[in-house]
């Protein structure tokens, strides 16, 4: 495939072969030679090939970005290349991680999404149910992991978006109850993800958590993550160890909600009650 997406890649973000070249470091021959498939690149070629464009190694050798359902990932690299150039940025990331999911330098980063579509080329939501969690963790970026996944689609969720659905386990995020099934809309820019986002993280270290986020990008280059259960102390996660972010945007449950009627939401309420009669009473 290299061949094949260095074509794609120079098309994408409107490089001559000369300005591939001189972003290279090689001679302008040689980008036409192996978008040919006369010559193939040495690996430390490879490796600033896919720096440049912003994906990993192996997706840069496997993957084909021509087919259509790789095309929304290229065509939002396409913007993030176009932005960095317009601020004078000729790499958008000269000196990131081969994987744009990894690293510090992954924080505010566009990353290329493996996705599944149906039939009609409609975006497919991929289910993850509990005892895949660990598979997942492996296979979150390999086309023909998700392939085998349960698929459904929920026409009622906005257009815009890839979205991925996962069954979570435990307490921790009462009174939304273990085995409730998370609907995430993926979020590639998590440098304006905003505190108190209610987030399922995948991680290295801690694996797929359903909680609420607290942005500390800037600060210190993590995630502090907060749990609704109270009993459960917040904890941070290193940007570099997360795999992927998705900011839930509904749920499926057969649960439903107890309601909170205890002697502390009572007296909320009729305190509640007090204030606004008090008003009432001073207009």
């Amino acid at each position: 495939m290299i061949n094949t997406n260095l074509k794609f890649w120079r098309r994408e973000m409107a490089l001559t072969q000369a300005q591939m070249a001189e972003r290279l470091g090689i001679k302008r021959s040689l980008v036409g030679a192996y978008e040919e498939g006369r010559a193939e690149p040495r690996l430390a070629t490879l490796v600033n090939m896919a720096r440049l464009f912003g994906i990993s190694l192996d997706q840069l050798v496997t993957t084909d970005f021509t087919k259509k359902k790789y095309m929304k990932a290229a065509s939002s690299m396409r913007v993030l290349h176009t932005a960095a150039l317009a601020e004078g940025d000729d790499d958008p990331d000269p000196d990131g991680p081969e994987d744009p999911t990894h690293g510090p330098a992954a924080a505010g980063k566009l990353r290329v999404l493996a996705l599944t579509v149906d039939r009609d080329q409609n975006e497919n939501i991929e289910w993850i149910v509990q005892k895949a969690a660990a598979g997942y963790l492996n296979g979150f970026a390999d086309p023909e992991y998700l392939e085998v996944l349960p698929k459904f689609r929920l026409p009622m969720l906005p257009g815009t978006g890839s979205y991925r659905a996962f069954e979570i386990a435990g307490d921790s995020m009462l009174p939304i109850a273990s085995g409730t099934v998370i609907v995430g809309r993926y979020a590639d820019d998590w440098a304006n993800l905003k505190d108190g986002t209610l987030c399922v993280v995948v991680s290295k270290t801690e694996g797929i958590v359903f909680k609420r986020l607290h942005n500390r990008l800037r600060a210190g280059n993590h995630f502090s993550l907060h749990s609704d259960n109270p009993t459960y102390a917040p904890y941070d996660v290193r940007a570099e160890d997360i795999l992927e972010i998705w900011e839930a945007k509904s749920f499926i449950s057969n649960t439903f909600p107890a309601a909170d009627l205890s002697l502390e939401r009572v007296a909320s309420l009729v305190l509640d009650l007090q204030q606004q009669v008090a008003v009432l009473k001073r207009a």
